[in-house]
């Protein structure tokens, strides 16, 4: 809407009052926005949490393309054994050579290979910078099969990650905040300065972006942690290119959609596009949705492209450079279009109308440069925040100080075996000795420690490693690795006794992870769309009601997402419904106090501290003795490790553990709650505070 209709609206011809009209459309604008406070974040986060979920909860392999390599008869016998031992799990194609088997998991056409020699050798080869989960699933599939038919096993990986991105993640990561950086502005753009998207001005200023966040993301990712290396030219093509990709693709969902643009640019870019990027899990293991739309996404091309530069030399690099080019191509021209057939429908029209003012608690800055730099800072800190932290975090995931008990027959034997271990694991686990099988079995069962090594005695001439797959599946991934390779060194058989096994609904661990988070990101993402949508709600005596009836809500939602919907949990409505309203009306509280602060800005740091910290704080994703030790004592005190905890205790402990991480929210709630009342009441008094400059103008003149 113009400066001349807005005008014209307030101060009619005549100096009448509004119309009957314009107030009925006023009531609707006024329910309109009460009604987008629940819906926006609703849609969100019932999206992102559905996706996940469904896509991640239960990972198995689907349709996942093998080679094998040998004589023809050999080579059709192993793979129809290897297809009639899961008829679903594999796609087997026979090859002529050896040669051919190689370059066809270097070119990433099949997940691995295997080659079978006249003298009864089977070689697998995979390729771990490929993914890394998808190297252990094609291990996983060949190896029975090998040994059933008496063959000796050896494997190779023909392009194994570096030692400096031993996960894989510094890609993933990298890919992501491209992401983030070419579809979050927009939307900011569209309701705090809509004059930027007129496009002879929004395509040099995305351009511009694109190499400045483009050059960020590489700065961060490779000289500054180390995580990516060489290649600088091509990486940096990428990211630019990457990142003017989706902001193009944006752009045109913004002319379509308005404000909900920014969701439908989440559906392609988040939801489905981190499943289907085939980044962080094989889209062989997901459900087969994802296979295709791994050919077209931004998420996967630029994922995908930032791969064969940095780990594989450039094979493969075109097609997913076409992705980009042609999406941002199309993109530009049909948004020509629309703003064509705009022009011809209403040559008048104007910018659209600002719905969000200022993103600051402050009015509306009146100097531009002032209000352009305030926008680009907000997705600016978003990158650099997402990126510095969750990569620094999580790229090096080796363990540090891991508790681990050694349990003897005598406290002598124990101790004379945990002074050997320590000469040469010093730093990475923290060694403690004890006589007591029982003691030790509790102290893993209540996760005070991730696993027990128990020696032989003389009535067990086995070693036994006891562990706790449900307390942090890559912890116990592991401990389980590393004292195998100790019991081999003593010469010791060992058993390993899970006593917590995850079910087959949870096969990753990671379904504590994602209902903790749509806890969090309900919390917080209700404040920052009432403050967006409605201001006049932000009001203590109306937000707090609005968030407690939200918390009563969105835990419920999330139960049914989480249960019926997905089949990733089962049963555990009532505790986890109770714990959610807290989890949830917490973290509420919190981004209130921040949004007291700093207005919209409040996203910034909410998002930082719940997510960007939280996550790799929270021993979901990643066990919190595989990161820096830091983030050992923010999960004893942020709210997503709390929420993470809670539904894990709940879900396999029965929830032993609740109470404390409760005691948590509460702290945080009141708190926060706190802050808020202290803000408005300093407010208040200032604002009543009377003021003297009428009365010095009246004395002079």
């Amino acid at each position: 809407m113009t400066d001349t209709a807005t005008t014209e609206k307030n101060n009619p011809p005549g100096g009448e009052g509004p119309t009957a009209a314009e107030l009925a459309r006023a009531r609707k604008e006024h329910i309109g926005r009460y009604v987008a406070i629940f819906v926006m974040p609703f849609l969100m986060v019932g999206m992102m949490i559905t996706g996940y979920l469904y896509a991640m909860h239960a990972p198995a392999p689907h349709d996942m393309p093998i080679a094998v390599a040998g004589s023809s008869q050999q080579a059709y016998d192993f793979a129809r054994a290897l297809e009639d031992a899961d008829p679903e799990a594999v796609d087997v194609r026979v090859v002529g050579t050896d040669e051919q088997a190689r370059d066809l998991v270097f070119s990433r056409e099949v997940a691995g290979a295997v080659t079978l020699s006249p003298q009864g050798t089977a070689t697998v080869y995979t390729a771990g910078a490929a993914g890394a989960s998808q190297s252990s699933v094609v291990t996983g599939l060949m190896v029975p099969q090998v040994l059933a038919q008496g063959l000796d096993f050896t494997a190779e990986d023909l392009a194994p990650l570096p030692g400096h991105d031993m996960a894989g993640l510094g890609v993933m990561f990298m890919a992501q905040a491209l992401m983030l950086a070419g579809y979050m502005p927009l939307s900011i753009m569209l309701s705090n300065s809509p004059e930027l998207l007129r496009f002879r001005r929004i395509v040099p200023l995305l351009a511009g972006w694109s190499v400045l966040i483009g050059t960020l993301v590489w700065l961060v990712a490779g000289p500054i942690l180390g995580a990516v290396e060489g290649n600088t030219a091509t990486v940096l093509g990428i990211c630019w290119l990457s990142i003017f990709a989706v902001g193009s693709v944006q752009l045109f969902l913004t002319r379509i959609f308005g404000p909900m643009a920014v969701l439908v640019g989440m559906l392609f870019v988040m939801v489905l596009g981190v499943p289907a990027s085939n980044l962080g899990m094989s889209v062989y293991a997901l459900p087969s949705i994802y296979v295709p739309l791994h050919g077209f996404l931004p998420t996967a091309a630029a994922g995908e492209a930032l791969r064969s530069v940095v780990y594989f030399g450039g094979d493969g690099l075109g097609g997913h450079i076409a992705v980009l080019v042609i999406g941002a191509l199309l993109a530009l021209a049909a948004t020509l279009g629309v703003d064509a057939f705009q022009r011809r429908r209403n040559p008048d029209a104007g910018d659209p109308e600002i719905t969000m003012p200022s993103l600051t608690p402050g009015p509306r800055p009146t100097n531009d440069r002032v209000r352009y730099l305030t926008l680009a800072f907000f997705p600016f800190a978003m990158v650099v925040l997402m990126l510095s932290i969750m990569l620094g975090a999580m790229y090096q995931p080796t363990p540090r100080e891991m508790p681990v008990t050694v349990v003897g027959a005598t406290a002598e034997q124990a101790e004379q075996t945990v002074a050997g271990l320590e000469q040469n694991m010093a730093g990475l686990f923290d060694l403690q000795s004890s006589d007591s099988i029982d003691d030790a079995r509790a102290a893993v069962q209540d996760r005070e420690i991730v696993a027990a090594f128990v020696l032989p005695s003389p009535t067990s001439p086995t070693a036994n490693l006891i562990t706790n797959e449900a307390a942090g599946m890559s912890q116990q991934q592991v401990v389980q690795g590393v004292f195998e390779q100790v019991a081999g060194g003593m010469q010791l058989p060992l058993t390993v006794e899970n006593i917590a096994p995850l079910p087959g609904s949870d096969t990753m661990g990671t379904v504590t992870l994602y209902v903790a988070m749509g806890w969090i990101m309900s919390g917080f993402m209700v404040i920052v769309v009432a403050g967006g949508a409605q201001p006049a709600a932000m009001v203590l005596r109306q937000i707090v009601p609005i968030a407690a009836g939200w918390a009563l809500f969105m835990p419920a939602v999330l139960w049914v997402i989480a249960d019926p919907i997905t089949g990733a949990v089962d049963g555990h409505f009532l505790p986890l419904w109770g714990v959610g309203i807290v989890a949830t009306f917490t973290t509420s509280m919190f981004t209130l106090a921040l949004h007291r602060l700093l207005g919209l800005l409040s996203v910034v740091p909410a998002v930082g501290i719940l997510m960007f910290v939280g996550v790799p704080a929270s021993n979901g994703a990643m066990s919190v003795y595989m990161t820096p030790e830091v983030f050992r004592f923010l999960h004893g005190v942020l709210p997503m490790p709390a929420a993470v905890e809670s539904v894990r205790s709940i879900l396999y402990f029965g929830g032993d553990a609740v109470g404390p991480h409760l005691v948590t929210f509460a702290i945080w709630g009141a708190v926060s709650l706190l802050c808020v009342i202290v803000i408005d009441r300093i407010r208040a008094a200032r604002s009543d505070e009377p003021s003297e400059q009428p009365e010095a103008v009246a004395v002079r003149s």
